[in-house]
């Protein structure tokens, strides 16, 4: 089966708020030296963080006893399997806030003002990704929409990300993204996955039973994690 390459986008840049006040509550800044830190932190992110993302349209061709065939290439997950039961179209998708930032990170001495800095970062990522979820739902009209990444879960584990930049193509590589032998991606401070329409709300947190996780979205649903077959899996740490 050949692989079907239906649609690219690259949103460069890719604009979304970055309020220091709304990142100083996030982050809890209280004590006077604290705030100092943050503040000269904030504007040095201000003017090193650049959003970009890129996404394909794509079709599930296939599915497999666990797993599903989305555009010519095979991923291995019972959960992403179900997720795509009764779905046609799929977004993968890459977004990144670029190398600058995380550069400035490592040349900071000041242990606090790097600490904030990589928060922000962090604090970013997760905006310029749910820009890129609201481009979505505005071009194609999406009423819910939910995503999957390589190795939130045991059961898609780290090393799908190579089928998944396989299945990226050349959107990746358009917006600065590359995948290392490990299936890291460089810039560090960068974030794949597939999006896929949904009725209902879905969040890869309702599958894992981490208990102190500053992520999480959603509680631990034993009963979600029956009906997904993964009841037994652990969060890979």
């Amino acid at each position: 089966m050949g692989r079907r390459h239906l649609k690219m986008e690259v949103l460069d840049p890719l604009p979304f708020d970055l309020d220091r006040e709304c990142l100083q509550r996030e982050l809890q800044v209280e004590r006077t030296r604290a705030q100092e830190a943050f503040r000269s932190a904030f504007e040095m992110a201000r003017d090193r963080v650049t959003g970009m993302a890129g996404y394909a349209v794509q079709y599930v061709e296939d599915r497999t006893k666990d797993g599903v065939v989305i555009g010519g290439i095979s991923f291995q997950s019972r959960v992403l399997r179900k997720n795509l039961e009764y779905v046609g179209r799929v977004f993968p998708y890459a977004v990144t806030i670029g190398p600058a930032l995380e550069e400035e990170v490592d040349h900071l001495e000041d242990l606090l003002e790097k600490y904030y800095l990589d928060a922000i970062g962090n604090a970013a990522l997760f905006r310029a990704r749910k820009a890129l979820e609201d481009a979505l739902r505005s071009r194609f009209s999406l009423d819910g929409l939910a995503f999957m990444s390589p190795g939130s879960l045991k059961d898609w584990p780290i090393q799908e990300q190579k089928p998944l930049f396989s299945l990226l193509d050349g959107v990746a590589r358009a917006v600065g993204v590359e995948l290392t032998e490990n299936c890291l991606m460089i810039p560090k401070k960068s974030v794949s996955g597939i999006y896929f329409p949904t009725e209902t709300a879905y969040y890869n947190c309702q599958l894992c039973p981490l208990e102190r996780c500053a992520g999480r979205k959603a509680p631990y649903s034993p009963e979600l994690a029956q009906v997904y077959g993964i009841a037994n899996n652990r969060k890979e740490a």
